[in-house]
C-alpha cells in the first residue's frame, strides 16, 4: 500500500466556513467508507487560534496512484469547493 498525507486547506471567503459545515455529514461519511475499505489511516481538522476549522489532514492508503485519483475525483470537501487548494505528499506511517 502508497501512504499520503493530504493537507486540504479551506477557501477563506465568508460562506466557507458554513460550505463546510454543510457538506461535513458527508465527508465524515466518505472517510467511514475509505475506512472500511481499509484506506483511511487516520484524519482530522486543521484548526486556527481560535479553534475555528480551516482545513483538514489525512492520511491515506491505497494500492496505486489510480485510487489515490479517483478518490481526489469523488472527495466532497474537493468537489463542492471547500478545500481551496490539497497538498498530497507521499508518507510512511512508523512502524513502531
Amino acid at each position: 500500500m502508497n501512504q499520503y498525507i493530504v493537507t486540504g486547506y479551506d477557501y477563506t471567503d465568508d460562506g466557507a466556513l458554513k460550505r463546510r459545515m454543510d457538506v461535513r455529514p458527508h465527508h465524515l461519511d466518505g472517510a467511514k467508507d475509505l475506512k472500511e475499505k481499509g484506506n483511511y489511516v487516520v484524519g482530522g481538522a486543521l484548526l486556527n487560534e481560535g479553534g475555528k476549522m480551516i482545513g483538514s489532514v489525512m492520511i491515506l492508503q491505497f494500492e496505486n496512484e489510480e485510487g489515490l485519483e479517483a478518490w481526489k475525483q469523488s472527495e466532497i470537501y474537493i468537489t463542492q469547493k471547500i478545500w481551496e487548494s490539497v497538498d498530497v505528499k507521499p508518507f510512511k506511517v512508523a512502524d513502531v
